[in-house]
């Protein structure tokens, strides 16, 4: 049974999403994809991208999301590495890709829907349709059924962000069929899948997160409700309006509906929500602290990794009992953490954290095997987080490895940095990371984004800081910012942030 997907007046699903998937199976083996073969999808989120995941996936081959902020450098890069065959690709955003197109790979053109020209500002022209490629709908509906018995589906193939050099592609084998079994049980637990289930998808379908959730959705026989992009209010009023029972979000989403007025707050009723997860950064405690107090114990957070699947699990009562938890392993799930020299840390002490999940198929990096080698230990794998384990088995996150800064020979974590300072008046974002420094090899940088009408200032923010945490990790060097790069997520692009200060230097720590 295939569930529904709603983008603005639009939906499909059942019996019809199946099908158009089917035609779309049939077109794709015609143009020679076949089992193991990659097909990019250059798509914003929308009905298209499901349709396209399950045809390629019927024909055991990887659909291969590609990020469209890309530059054409960078998609290029990804079309290349992938082996790319055939690309589907919304019309606006055809002009990444118009000139740095492998030979031979063939366009397929989706046309820019009415709620995504709104949400992104793009004018008829931008969203006409090149000419002599195929469009999307006309090419699906000109195809019969693919009939032939499905092949085993591995799971998309998404590229994990770089910090130097360029994104892995993470591919991995399709789930044995206990595997299967597992995994759905796992994912009902964690995230509250189940028939009828109204589900609000808020994050791009390139990341790993939104696209899983809202696949699942989909495969528990749910509604998917497509936000074009995410907006704070918007949010509450879709919640409202179509009585929406589940969403998964990350952190930074929290922070902007906690910023809306309280009377905006109070216009709209969320009594239908019984499940939001929530995962991909850390969460300042007293942000999920706030989330709590308004929507009540329905925040479940999760934590693992595009290679590892979801393998720490922890509900409102849990946290709130261990605030600043991110879980404890879930049935099939296991953690270590591991010091520089490769040893087993006991409770409490902070190292790199190692995990696996026993019904998530193994995986390797496209094209990289020494890379996928070099992130396990012992059978576990590293997401590249630092943090610890308390007595009781919870794991507690610290940084991104890549986001701490060594300074004088201490190691400071940003991100500690950084849910304090969220919560000073006037400041609606913030990015803290390391800059060179001569004296103590990195110092910290804050880049601050204030809110509209905020007056803020160094000598503010050091002092709002000073009694708040050891005097050692309050930012030596402050920026303000109208806005910061950011993900179509809300997350902050850190790295674009980072990179001006250190080139030139010959080293990046």
């Amino acid at each position: 049974m295939t569930g529904t997907v709603i983008s603005g007046t639009r939906r499909i699903g059942g019996a019809d999403l199946e099908l158009r998937a089917a035609r779309a199976a049939r077109g794709l083996a015609g143009l020679g994809i076949g089992e193991g073969d990659a097909v990019a999808l250059l798509l914003r989120n929308d009905i298209a991208f499901f349709e396209a995941t399950m045809a390629v996936g019927h024909l055991g081959a990887y659909p291969v999301p590609v990020n469209w902020h890309y530059s054409p450098a960078e998609a290029a890069y990804v079309l290349q590495d992938c082996g790319a065959r055939v690309v589907i690709c919304h019309a606006d955003l055809y002009p990444i890709i118009a000139d740095i197109l492998p030979q031979g790979v063939q366009v397929l053109i989706v046309a820019v829907p009415p709620e995504l020209r709104a949400a992104y500002h793009i004018d008829a022209q931008a969203a006409a349709p090149p000419t002599g490629l195929p469009l999307w709908d006309s090419w699906v509906e000109g195809h019969a059924p693919h009939d032939a018995p499905p092949r085993p589906a591995p799971a998309s193939m998404i590229y994990t962000s770089g910090t130097t050099g360029h994104p892995k592609g993470v591919r991995r084998q399709p789930p044995t069929p206990e595997m299967t079994a597992a995994s759905l049980k796992m994912r009902k637990f964690i995230y509250g899948y189940q028939p009828g289930m109204r589900a609000l998808l808020t994050g791009p379908l390139y990341h790993s997160a939104p696209n899983m959730y809202g696949t699942f959705t989909l495969k528990f026989d749910g509604t998917l409700y497509l936000m074009p992009r995410f907006d704070a209010e918007q949010t509450l009023a879709m919640i409202a309006r179509e009585g929406i029972t589940h969403v998964h979000m990350v952190p930074t989403m929290f922070v902007r509906l906690l910023k809306l007025p309280q009377e905006v707050r109070a216009r709209y009723d969320l009594s239908h929500i019984v499940r939001v997860n929530h995962g991909a950064a850390p969460c300042p405690p007293e942000i999920k602290r706030q989330m709590i107090d308004w929507w009540g114990p329905v925040l479940g957070e999760y934590y693992g990794g595009t290679e590892t699947g979801t393998v720490v699990f922890c509900d409102s009562e849990q946290w709130l009992a261990h605030p600043g938890t991110v879980g404890r392993p879930v049935e099939g799930g296991h953690v270590r953490i591991y010091d520089a020299d490769g040893q087993v840390l006991p409770a409490g002490e902070i190292g790199e954290i190692f995990v696996r999940l026993d019904s998530f198929p193994d995986f390797t990096y496209q094209g990289r095997d020494a890379d996928r080698a070099a992130c396990e230990r012992d059978g576990l794998v590293s997401c590249g987080d630092i943090g610890y384990l308390d007595a009781d088995g919870f794991l507690y996150l610290c940084d991104r490895k890549r986001d701490m800064v060594i300074s004088g020979g201490v190691n400071i974590y940003p991100a500690e940095i950084e849910a304090v300072l969220i919560n000073c008046p006037g400041v609606h974002d913030c990015a803290v990371f390391g800059i060179p420094d001569t004296e103590f090899g990195e110092s910290l940088m804050a880049a601050i984004e204030c809110e509209p009408g905020a007056a803020l200032s160094e000598d503010a923010l050091r002092d709002w800081l000073d009694g708040r945490m050891t005097r050692f990790k309050i930012p030596r060097h402050f920026t303000f910012h109208d806005k910061l790069p950011r993900e179509d997520s809300g997350k902050i692009f850190k790295r674009k942030l980072r990179d001006p200060y250190w080139e030139g230097t010959g080293r990046n720590i």
